[in-house]
């Protein structure tokens, strides 16, 4: 199938094929005699997996770390990730994105507790009572 109808397939653009293919998570598809891209059920199930780890918070960069194994989640979606010691395709690279994704929750509710604060009674200026914050 062509480019367009294999990205509507896998539900993305034909753009993120490019982009997936540039980047080394797709391997480059055949070609036509003229040219033009031709995908199969294998690739959109790669890229159904790509878009499925994508959602999952990992990013392109932490994709392209075990891009050679993505295959294997194609094969077994079941297949567990990255476990420690599991030889999984993604293994260390789930644990530092969960990492990544800890310090920015952390950041995200000290910035949270801090808006807070500022919805809570504060004192008015000059002294005497305190006023509703605005």
């Amino acid at each position: 199938m062509r480019i367009g109808d294999a990205a509507a397939a896998a539900g993305t653009t034909p753009r993120a094929l490019r982009y997936y293919e540039e980047r080394g998570l797709l391997p480059p598809p055949r070609r036509t005699a003229a040219g033009q891209r031709e995908y199969g059920p294998d690739e959109v199930a790669r890229v159904r997996v790509i878009r499925e780890l994508l959602a999952l918070g990992l990013t392109v960069e932490d994709l392209r770390a075990f891009a050679d194994r993505i295959g294997l989640l194609v094969e077994d979606p079941r297949r567990r990730c990255g476990a420690p010691g599991s030889g999984g395709p993604g293994a260390g690279v789930v644990d530092r994105r969960i990492a990544a994704l800890d310090a920015e929750i952390d950041r995200l509710s000290r910035l949270r507790a801090g808006l807070a604060l500022l919805t809570r009674e504060r004192p008015r200026s000059g002294g005497g009572r305190a006023e509703p914050a605005r």
